[in-house]
């Protein structure tokens, strides 16, 4: 059994996309021609996201906001995260929005946050932490239909502080936490886990363990991950099953008039690069 989340990625995996462009406006640095022409934050982080959509809607498998990037600006920045949706749903419902929230607590919580982003705000996707366990998680593991994106090997540099330490059979943590996920936690075929391009080893003894399913990978670009050693160790045995996130790289890649062009630029780049480390050798 997939989900709906599942199935939605399949059909973009099939046609060579793989790049999921995270929204994440930051007010400085947005263009300045979208800052003087909309001089509200929701307007302008809406439109600003709009234009970036728009450019590159045709290329990308996913797109995932990064929820503190809305929440920082207070109700404005909560509006403009609502109408992005809104407007994903109504021009391109076929593509995935993930909402990267990060989120965990005790199952009674828990069964508030689905209620908020799934059926409030109606996003595709979710990513958790498993630190509070399979029982706390359930709300978010049964809803079937949704995508359930667990945080494994993140890419930031102090990652290996608890992610490095030694359990079951002397294994690392993250790992431990992979294999439950694709063993005792998928058994909806709504799971996917999170691994960081900056850590290519470990990204393909994961890849080892959890067979096909989805890997959410962050760190390419900005944050310096290697791509080639990222597709090769990443993709599953169809050559697919990646979901290669790239934010500021993307979005940012200019300030100018043309930033939207400029973003379906790097958008097409960065594809182009995929398919060829995916479909070599």
């Amino acid at each position: 059994m997939k989900s709906k989340f599942l199935l939605s990625l399949q059909k973009q995996w099939s046609k060579g996309k793989f790049v999921c462009v995270g929204l994440d406006p930051v007010y400085e640095k947005l263009p300045l021609i979208v800052r003087k022409k909309y001089k509200s934050i929701d307007d302008a982080y809406f439109q600003f996201n709009k234009a970036i959509i728009d450019a590159t809607a045709d290329l990308v498998c996913a797109y995932k906001p990064q929820v503190v990037h809305y929440e920082e600006s207070g109700e404005l920045g909560l509006k403009a995260l609502i109408k992005t949706r809104k407007y994903l749903l109504k021009r391109f419902p076929h593509i995935p929005v993930i909402l990267d929230a990060k989120r965990a607590d005790i199952g009674s919580t828990n069964e508030y946050y689905t209620k908020a982003y799934f059926d409030v705000m109606k996003f595709d996707a979710v990513t958790v932490h498993p630190y509070l366990g399979q029982e706390a998680m359930e709300p978010f593991l049964k809803r079937a239909d949704k995508g359930i994106i667990v945080l494994v090997r993140t890419s930031n540099p102090g990652a290996g502080e608890f992610q490095d330490l030694k359990v079951d059979k002397s294994e690392p943590l993250y790992l431990k936490v992979a294999k439950n996920v694709a063993r005792e936690w998928n058994k909806n075929g709504n799971c996917a886990i999170v691994v960081g391009a900056t850590y290519p080893r470990e990204l393909l003894q994961i890849r080892k363990a959890v067979g096909d399913l989805p890997i959410l990978i962050p760190g390419i670009g900005a944050q310096g991950g290697d791509l080639e050693k990222t597709v090769k160790a990443g993709k599953d045995s169809k050559k697919q099953g990646m979901i290669i996130h790239a934010s500021r790289s993307i979005i940012f890649s200019s300030s100018g008039s043309d930033f939207a062009e400029a973003a379906r630029t790097e958008a097409q780049r960065l594809t182009d690069e995929i398919n060829k480390y995916r479909l070599s050798k």
